[in-house]
């Protein structure tokens, strides 16, 4: 698990998830995949993401863009290696992701601005180190999600 901290907190991530176009035109190729689950009970909700490297070359560093289609509440507990860069979004570091590898599973529990019956949760690259993705089909995914207590996948 790992440690929460104040989401004003991880500046660094976001100077990472903005320090270049995901999938550039040079670099290592790697495949990257996002897969978890989503649950919403009331105005939070409980997301979890294992990021994959299906390669073919390991990347040094990445992270994992959540974007929800409804406000955050103004203040959050993120976990370590998560910045907010606005109203409705989060970046989390999922660190350095090796060829063929599943990386640790990021579990992140976020406050709503208020109470929804549902939202759509866009789970995107923020940034994979600079390889080439050539397969964004399996690392942009949206996930609509009923405020009914239910794990919705993706």
């Amino acid at each position: 698990m790992r440690a929460w901290v104040l989401g004003a907190c991880g500046a660094v991530m976001v100077a990472a998830g903005v320090a270049g176009p995901v999938g550039a035109a040079t670099g290592p190729e790697a495949d990257l995949s996002f897969h978890g689950s989503a649950v919403l009970k009331e105005d939070q909700v409980e997301v979890r993401v294992s990021p994959r490297n299906d390669g073919p070359s390991a990347v040094s560093g990445a992270s994992v863009q959540l974007r929800w289609s409804v406000p955050l509440a103004e203040r959050q507990l993120l976990p370590g290696g998560c910045a907010r860069t606005d109203a409705r979004t989060v970046v989390c570091d999922t660190g350095a992701l090796a060829e063929g590898e599943t990386g640790e599973q990021l579990t992140l529990v976020a406050r709503l601005a208020e109470a929804p019956s549902e939202f759509t949760l866009e789970v995107d690259t923020g940034w994979n180190g600079g390889a080439v993705d050539r397969d964004r089909s399996n690392d942009r995914l949206r996930v609509l999600v009923l405020d009914t207590g239910d794990a919705y996948a993706f």
